[in-house]
């Protein structure tokens, strides 16, 4: 046993025996080899399912990278550009601002968040997308287009590339790459990244519904199982998060290129760990490098009070790592998912981490991530 597997193991351990975790899969590859790859604790903590590492996870937001690999590939095949306005695709995607103007959004402005679009959690219930149920992607039955209908209605929070806010942009990219290539989110992930990587687990459609894991939400004495309409609380002052387990098995509900991909530890790592080497065989070192850097000029992620993380494609990147808190190099690129999942790039120290778990927060923003970073710094 190596020294890091030492350390992450009592990370770990720690997380599970207070009950911050029922159950984890780590996956670590430094400078282009697999150094740690473990599974914790239980996949199902009622069944008394123990964690595979070949488990199957709800993906939630690290969806966004794929997809954004996705799209940076058929930029740099002339399909779109970064400055190609949604509506070349989508003629009837025109959110208003509050003034009634209707101003252009790019690609750009889609893939770093900066669109003017929010998430319904980000808002309080009071807010137009929860009024007018504008989907995260997380749960519910709409299509596509009647979200898309619902984003028109809701409006936009900003004008484009005026700030920065999370929100379902990634779900109207997806939703433009499939005018694109005639086919649906699922056709644009496979051909552009899974197949080229060998990812047969990765996919909106549950390969193996046995090996998909059982989610939880922190709560004491210990998290609780998450089934259908959970109302995960997230932002003070805004409104839950809507979870639904059966959603990984809607073939009705929109392709979600914002939040609704499934995969395992190992084949996302893989993924993530081929941009940090430099994109092949997907994309060309100088899109992951693009990828990897500041895209957002001085706008900042509000994730972080200390102001000191900004946005690239597919993630956000650490200015100041200390500031925020991390073990991790400046540069360092990031980002994570609702279900209880965090990914960290650290080009520097050409490290990948990926931690993926079946607990939320914990696993998205909590001790754990720390412990993680940590253990692998050393």
């Amino acid at each position: 046993m190596t020294q890091l597997t030492q350390r992450i193991d009592a990370a770990l351990q720690s997380a599970l025996d207070q009950k911050r975790l029922v159950g984890a899969v780590i996956a670590v590859m430094q400078d282009g080899e697999l150094a740690h790859f473990k599974a914790y604790g239980a996949s199902d903590r009622e069944a008394g399912r123990a964690m595979k590492d070949t488990d199957i996870f709800r993906l939630a937001s690290i969806t966004k990278p794929l997809v954004t690999a996705a799209a940076m590939r058929m930029i740099e095949l002339g399909k779109l550009s970064l400055d190609t306005p949604a509506t070349d695709f989508l003629p009837d995607f025109k959110p208003k601002l509050p003034d009634g103007s209707t101003p252009t959004i790019t690609i750009r402005h889609l893939l770093t968040h900066t669109s003017g679009l929010s998430y319904d959690f980000l808002q309080p219930e009071s807010g137009p997308y929860n009024t007018i149920k504008v989907s995260a992607g997380i749960d519910g039955d709409l299509t596509m287009e009647e979200n898309l209908g619902r984003m028109v209605q809701a409006g936009l929070t900003f004008r484009p590339g005026a700030m920065w806010l999370y929100s379902v942009a990634i779900d109207v990219l997806g939703a433009i790459l499939t005018k694109i290539e005639g086919t649906d989110v699922e056709g644009v992930v496979q051909t552009y990244v899974a197949k080229p990587l060998g990812l047969v687990d990765t996919s909106f459609h549950v390969t193996d519904a046995a090996r998909l894991v059982q989610p939880y939400s922190n709560s004491a004495p210990e998290p609780v199982r998450i089934g259908d309409n959970f109302k995960q609380p997230f932002v003070p002052g805004c409104a839950p998060i809507n979870l639904g387990t059966s959603r990984a098995f809607n073939r009705h509900a929109f392709q979600g290129g914002g939040g609704c991909m499934n995969g395992t530890a190992g084949e996302i790592v893989r993924f993530l760990d081929t941009i940090r080497a430099g994109g092949g065989p997907i994309l060309s070192q100088e899109t992951t490098q693009a990828m990897m850097s500041n895209q957002i000029g001085p706008l900042r992620v509000i994730f972080d009070p200390t102001g000191n993380t900004a946005f690239g494609f597919g993630g956000s990147i650490l200015l100041n790592p200390a500031a925020s808190g991390s073990f991790l190099s400046p540069g360092t690129w990031q980002w994570g998912g609702v279900w209880g999942h965090s990914w960290h790039v650290d080009p520097t120290r050409k490290t990948t981490i990926v931690n993926l778990t079946n607990t939320t927060l914990e696993g998205m923003v909590g001790q754990v991530v720390r412990d993680v970073q940590q253990a692998v710094v050393g």
